[in-house]
């Protein structure tokens, strides 16, 4: 038997390669994997993706299996030296199972969907479940022994599709009643259920869930049916188990909340629990480019899925090569995204994915190739990336990163907050407003412009996962259990540097709110409280001690979307500091906050001011905290991600996202990998002055006390 190829269960190179669909070619293309084959080895490819949307052709009938498009590329790829992922292909089902089977289609609020769209069916079916469990089973005994798999994918940017028929919610008032010890009046209690006449006094009474006006119990189901898709993914995992090979991984593509691109943190899955399912955290990133690339959606989620497996590195499953209209890279720009990913923590890089295909609902969707299957330039430039990673992986894989600050998120704040719109205080399917996302992506893009690298940490953080960063930021945190409070008020209490922003400390882990100050918990620690705000007008604010040296143009003053009007908590002044004060013929008072302590900080942003404004804050802070270094004197200008690589050295990026060539001066020494400023591995010393070009990077390997 061949020896199975390199997996990253011990990665001395990158992944580099595409998802597959040969499949999906048209009979007058004629036969074109050798030809595929070989672009992908002039690429410089290491790995392939295959078989995740092919049930239909894999099964076209109950128990009828037919392998030929997975062997043919299995075959091709194995005398080629490139790897193979085989994706268990469940995530869309074959029509047969629709026709026989029209009640494994969810049903959701919106009533039972109908057969076309992918991903329209319920997770938890009995009768998708065994159909399910058979296509895996079938599909992982042909492939698993096969040397050329280097590991699987479960499923596909699993979610649970907004499934709430009957059975699920079954299920759900069974889990109420586990976690409730059977007592009615406790739930009653816990979800305010007396309002409006919604009290339950028989379980036999359980109305429909999905009618609910009450925010609490909606909240609740939403908890639940993320649960759900965490017991699907392990169910998966637990089938492939039983077939592959210890070399090789376990993994699934994570996505995000989607606004057209990858944008915040997913509503339907809680990605700290469904990590636990997989070997190898990946993910799909998807982003504006040409005029519009920030790189700041590639660092986000890759921060999320760097964070997921406690800083282990992860695969980008999926990313756009051409992609959709208006995403076409600007050259230079495929390889400035490639190294973006791999400079927040990835192994390797996919993109979704080969060839553009000749119809359907993504034929404009486009790959590497476009439809004639010509070496057109995005699909050179990828090639000159792959080769360009090949010659320097010995610097460039392995990278882990030993951040100083973090983020905390939370689907429970987010869920609240669609309950109870930070805008409006009522539902934002009713009444449009801002999202939690809005105010998560207002905090982390702050610190991206900054140059503050962040991890991302669950509410569930203990004090020992806290205490190893200096600064946390909790933006947004509407809904969190009272440990959770008592986690964050002795962080600050420790020596920790905490900023909180309005909406924080609101409501307890059933979305009632607490009935004493805002911050609920904080508020003594901080020295101010809140129990009044509203949506600023004409508001702005003007700045004091500490930060009125931060610069920030009159015109970066105004507040906007939502405000709290903080008031003195009796007897704890001391150490309090006013860092904004409202400007208003009728709001005045104190914006921001600070107060110190005993080698620690909390500072509140009680308003969502302008994003120049909140990097003076996360700059005073970050000073304090001791996260401050060279890297904030090249904010405005490039981007700079850091971490330490296999062999142990510290690397720097130095990225440019930016049509114009940037001057820099060198704020440390190393060797340059790429040769940006000569030749690769010449080395250059601190104090150079040093050109970027346009859409460029700097990767520069030095002494790890450099880092």
């Amino acid at each position: 038997m061949d020896t199975p190829l390199t997996s990253t269960s011990t990665p001395d190179r990158l992944i580099f390669g595409a998802a597959y669909y040969d499949e999906y070619l048209l009979p007058t293309v004629g036969d074109r994997l050798a030809d595929d084959v070989a672009l992908m080895k002039k690429a410089g490819f290491t790995t392939v993706r295959i078989a995740e949307s092919t049930w239909g052709t894999m099964e076209p009938q109950p128990g009828v299996f037919d392998f030929t498009h997975v062997d043919r590329a299995l075959d091709a790829f194995q005398e080629a030296g490139i790897g193979v992922i085989i994706g268990t292909p469940t995530y869309a089902i074959p029509t047969w199972m629709a026709a026989r089977h029209p009640d494994v289609i969810a049903i959701t609020p919106a009533g039972q969907g109908k057969y076309g769209a992918r991903q329209n069916m319920d997770i938890t079916s009995p009768t998708y479940r065994f159909y399910a469990e058979r296509a895996i089973r079938a599909l992982l005994e042909h492939t698993a022994e096969r040397t050329v798999v280097v590991g699987f994918q479960l499923d596909n940017e699993t979610k649970y599709y907004e499934t709430a028929g009957p059975a699920v919610q079954r299920a759900f008032i069974t889990s109420l009643r586990e976690q409730f010890h059977d007592d009615l009046a406790a739930m009653n209690a816990a979800f305010g259920l007396n309002y409006w006449s919604n009290r339950i006094n028989s379980w036999e009474d359980f109305p429909d869930v999905t009618g609910t006006i009450n925010g609490s119990f909606a909240a609740a189901f939403d908890k639940f049916r993320r649960g759900l898709v965490t017991e699907f993914l392990a169910w998966q995992r637990s089938i492939v188990d039983e077939y592959r090979r210890p070399d090789q991984f376990v993994t699934h593509n994570f996505d995000y909340e989607w606004r057209g691109y990858s944008f915040g943190l997913q509503p339907a899955v809680d990605h700290f629990a469904a990590a636990e399912t997989v070997t190898l955290a990946g993910t799909d990133i998807y982003h504006p480019t040409e005029d519009h690339l920030t790189g700041k959606e590639i660092a986000f989620g890759g921060d999320v899925n760097r964070s997921i497996k406690d800083g282990a590195g992860y695969l980008v499953l999926e990313t756009q090569a051409q992609g959709q209209m208006g995403w076409l890279p600007f050259p230079g720009q495929l390889r400035l995204q490639a190294y973006s990913h791999l400079a927040s923590g990835a192994m390797g890089i996919m993109y979704w994915h080969w060839h553009s295909i000749h119809n359907s609902f993504e034929t404009y969707w486009k790959g590497l190739l476009s439809q004639d299957f010509s070496e057109n330039p995005t699909y050179l430039e990828a090639a000159d990336f792959g080769n360009e990673i090949a010659a320097h992986a010995t610097s460039l894989t392995g990278l882990t990163k030993h951040n100083k600050a973090a983020i905390m998120v939370s689907n429970e704040a987010l869920t609240a907050l669609e309950w109870f719109g930070i805008e409006s205080g009522f539902p934002r399917a009713f009444f449009p407003s801002i999202a939690y996302n809005d105010v998560l992506r207002w905090a982390y893009d702050a610190l991206f412009d900054l140059n503050i690298e962040v991890d991302i940490v669950p509410p569930t953080a203990d004090a020992q996962k806290l205490a190893q960063y200096a600064m946390v930021v909790v933006p947004a945190l509407y809904s969190a259990p009272d440990s959770t409070t008592t986690t964050l008020r002795e962080y600050v209490q420790q020596g920790g540097h905490l900023v909180t922003t309005f909406r924080t400390g609101v409501a307890d882990e059933n979305v009632q709110v607490w009935a004493d100050r805002q911050p609920h918990g904080l508020s003594n620690i901080l020295g101010m409280g809140t129990d009044q705000f509203t949506r600023p007008e004409g508001v702005k604010v003007t700045l004091s001690g500490s930060l009125s040296s931060s610069h920030v143009p009159a015109s970066e003053l105004e507040v906007s979307t939502y405000m709290e009007l903080l008031t003195p908590v009796e007897g704890e002044d001391e150490g309090r500091e006013v860092l904004a004060s409202y400007d208003h013929h009728a709001w005045e008072g104190p914006a921001i906050v600070r107060r110190t302590t005993t080698g620690g900080s909390i500072t509140h942003v009680g308003a969502m001011v302008s994003p120049a404004v909140l990097r003076g804050v996360f700059l005073e802070v970050a000073s304090a905290a001791g996260v401050s270094d060279w890297a904030q004197q090249l904010a405005g200008k490039v981007t700079v991600r850091r971490g330490i690589n296999a062999a142990g050295a510290a690397v720097t990026y130095v990225l440019n996202y930016s049509g114009k060539e940037v001057s820099i001066a060198l704020p440390i020494s190393g060797v340059d990998v790429l040769g940006t400023a000569g030749e690769p591995g010449a080395p250059l010393t601190e104090g150079s002055d040093l050109r970027i070009p346009a859409w460029g990077v700097l990767v520069l390997e030095s002494e790890a006390s450099a880092s």
